[in-house]
Formats: C-alpha cells, structure tokens, sequence
C-alpha cells in the first residue's frame, strides 16, 4: 500500500510540475482580456495549469530582464517588446520558435506563421528563426472628441502638425467643467514618455546620435521639442501629467476629460468598446501629429509579443498558450466575448483585417491604423542620417536605461522641478556617456 501511495504520489507531483506555467505580463488591457480567458484555454488544454504575474510596464521590463539574463528560469513565458526580441535573440536569452512548429506540425498548420503581417513578423525573426509572435502590433495615431471639436467650431485634418494640435487644445480646455485639451504621456520611462517624445523629436528635425555616435541632446531641435512639449501638457493638459502612462490616459479619454490623445493605435479598439469607453459614438481619429523639420519619425512601431526564455524547464505548454493566444481563434473568441470586432488585438493578422466583421466594426479606424503600421520605418525615422535603427527607440541594449533616465529628466522638466536647459544638459551627458562607455564611439 506504502508503495502504490508513493508511486501515485510521484505521478501527481510530475504531472502538476509537468503542466504548471507562469507567465509574466504587462497590464494593458489587451492583456487582462487574455488572463481573464485562461478558462477557455483550460477547455482545450485541461492538463495545463496557468499562473499569472502582471505588472506595470516600467516594473515589467525590469523583472524580466533580470530573470532572462541571469536564467533564473521564473517565468515559462513572457511578454516581450519588438525592442527586446532581436536583442534577447542574439544574446541566446530566448527559444526559437521556428523548430517547436516544425515539431508540432499540426498546430503549425492551424496556427499558420504567414498569416501574420509580413513587417511585424520579419520584426521578431532573428537569423531565419521566429523568436516571439505577436500578441497586438501598433503604430500611434490621435484620438480626439468629435463632439467637444463641433462645440468649439473645429475640424481635425486627417493629418494634424503640432501646432495644429497645440491651437485645437487651446479652444478646447475647459478644466472647471472637467476636460482638458490635450493628454499625453508624462510618466518617466523609456517605453512611456520617452516613446512618444521622441516621435516629437524626430518631427522637430532632432535624432538621439549623429552617425559616429555623438549624442545629440542639447541640439536646438530637441530644445524646440521639449520646450514646446512642456508648455503644452502644462497650459492644456491634466494636473499631474508626469504620472499619466498609456493607461492613466486611456482611462482619462474614454471618460470624455480629453479634447486629444496621441498614443497606442491599439487603444482604437478600447474607446470604440461601450463596455469601457463613454466616448464610443463621438471618438474621432487621425494621423499622428507632425513637427516642423520632417514627417519621418511621427508614428512609431511597437509590438508586445510572447516569447519563451530559454530557462523555461515547461517549453511545450508555453508552446501551446503562446500559438493558442495569438491565433485566429483566439481573436474570434474576444471578439465573441467582448460582443465586438472592433476589440480584438490589432495588427498581428492579414486575416484579420480582411474580416467583414472586423471591417464592419473597426471600420472608422482599422484602414488608418494598418496604414500607420506599414508605413512606420524603424531604418528611417530622422531627418538627418543615424547609426541605430528604431523609431521611439534606440535599438541598442543600453537604450533601456538611457531612455528611461532622459524620461524622468523630461518629467522633471514638466513637474517645474528643473528647467528645460538643466533637463537637455542631464540628458545629453546621459547619453554621451552611454556611446563612450558602450564603445559606439570610436
């Protein structure tokens, strides 16, 4: 009896070590539609038990960096950035994915790899090998309120400037009756403020680094730049702007206390869902705003992806929640839960936007958003020629300092804590001493 109790004992333990996963995730909606999902995939995959961690992004990226890196083996599947994947790639920090689905022959054919957009998936593949796939995939476009623009006399153009935008959000703050004119990320952080400010950057005509790697920072453009950013969030955005991120934001313009928003395309589909956004039959959309040096550079790329650390001691479950959550299967079943196409995550899929359905629901948005994702050039996003490629971004390892510390010299410049020359000064010392130290500069 002892023996049968212990050899059944043994089964138990493999089989729960066997199916167990922990996957590590930003809290983007997008996101929190998919952990609250994990019940659907147990309905096809009952063996497999799914633990979450989800975090903010800031304390995201620093969680699973450190785990991938030191291959402490925490997480058997993460959520990863288009920033991070060649990067983790080259440093042998995540599993190929290419040979588990020529392994796993059926879930290839139904999951079918060509079926994603051909730029985002080139985006995630390193020496003829996918390493992530895409869960949603985005540029950035401008939100706005077409019902405050016909109260204040205004018409969006399809593709505003900035001081366009700047104009708009003065006729349209009201901040006694509740809304503000304009919202955009303050938070620090080299994928929150750092990423839509240096979209303003390159439309002003500035870069980070000149071609031998001297760093830019303290050019008149990043001065205009910065200079016209603070002034504007300070006179017609929300009070306390430098703790507003992609979320806080999103919140504030679904409730109707945002004239205009610049971030994500993928929030497109939140404040089109009535199950979240107030402003579902008044959001309008359009190109995202230019500067006076140059249209590159305006919209960015991005794409938050599943991949599989090559420490994961559970790589053919994390295969099957990966190709299951990224699938076309899964994108009908948010659909059929949220009750509309128009929430589905974005930009991964031909298909998806080839859908009559989709095109039915998103149909204000989804032609402006494919457009923006095609055209948004991560080998020619400055007026002026650069050694890095990357748009909102420097696709370099240190860059997740560095935009991150120029971020909150940024945020203080904004808060009133230091003026926008100590900030520029801060920055570019910053990012001087990061080429000299990373051995860029010859």
């Amino acid at each position: 009896m002892k023996r049968i109790f212990l050899l059944s004992f043994a089964l138990v333990t493999t089989a729960q070590a066997a199916s167990t996963i922990t996957i590590a995730t930003v809290n983007n909606p997008d996101m929190v539609t998919m952990q609250k999902l994990t019940p659907e995939f147990n309905k096809k995959y009952p063996d497999i038990t799914v633990k979450w961690v989800t975090l903010p992004e800031n304390e995201l990226r620093q969680k699973i960096t450190l785990d991938v890196a030191s291959g402490a083996g925490s997480f058997d599947l993460a959520t990863v950035g288009a920033y991070e994947v060649p990067i983790w790639a080259k440093n042998g920090w995540l599993e190929p994915l290419t040979p588990l689905f020529a392994k796993n022959p059926a879930i290839a054919k139904s999951y079918n790899v060509n079926d994603i957009i051909p730029g985002v998936r080139t985006a995630l593949t390193v020496n003829g090998s996918l390493y992530a796939v895409p869960f949603y995939a985005e540029s950035s476009m401008t939100f706005y309120n077409k019902d405050l623009f016909k109260k204040a006399g205004l018409t969006m153009p399809k593709s505003p400037t900035w001081n366009q935008m700047q104009t708009f959000a003065s006729k349209i703050h009201n901040p006694s009756g509740g809304v503000y004119g304009i919202c955009l990320r303050g938070l620090p952080g080299w994928g929150e403020n750092a990423a839509l400010f240096t979209t303003m950057v390159n439309t002003f005509g500035g870069r980070w680094f000149d071609q031998n790697w001297n760093a830019q920072l303290n050019s008149p453009a990043w001065k205009n730049a910065m200079t016209f950013y603070v002034n504007l969030l300070k006179k017609y955005g929300p009070p306390g702007a430098t703790s507003n991120g992609f979320t806080e934001n999103l919140t504030l313009m679904s409730q109707g206390k945002c004239g205009m928003w610049v971030d994500a395309t993928v929030a497109a589909g939140f404040l089109s869902d009535p199950g979240s956004s107030k402003i579902v039959n008044s959001v309008g959309f359009a190109n995202a705003p230019v500067g006076p040096g140059t249209p590159r550079g305006s919209h960015w790329y991005w794409s938050w992806n599943l991949a599989i650390p090559k420490s994961t001691k559970q790589e053919d479950a994390a295969f099957k929640f990966l190709t299951w959550a990224t699938s076309q299967e899964y994108i009908a079943l948010v659909a059929k839960t949220k009750g509309t196409w128009a929430s589905v995550p974005p930009g991964t899929r031909t298909s998806t936007y080839s859908n009559a359905n989709y095109k039915k629901a998103a149909g204000a948005f989804s032609s402006l958003v494919l457009g923006a994702i095609n055209t948004a050039d991560v080998t020619k996003a400055t007026k002026d020629p650069v050694p890095y490629t990357g748009i909102q971004y420097v696709a370099i390892p240190q860059f997740q300092a560095l935009g991150t510390q120029v971020g909150q010299y940024l945020a203080g410049a904004l808060s009133g804590q230091t003026s926008i020359d100590q900030a520029l000064k801060q920055a570019q010392d910053a990012a001087q001493k990061t080429a000299k130290e990373g051995g860029y500069q010859k």
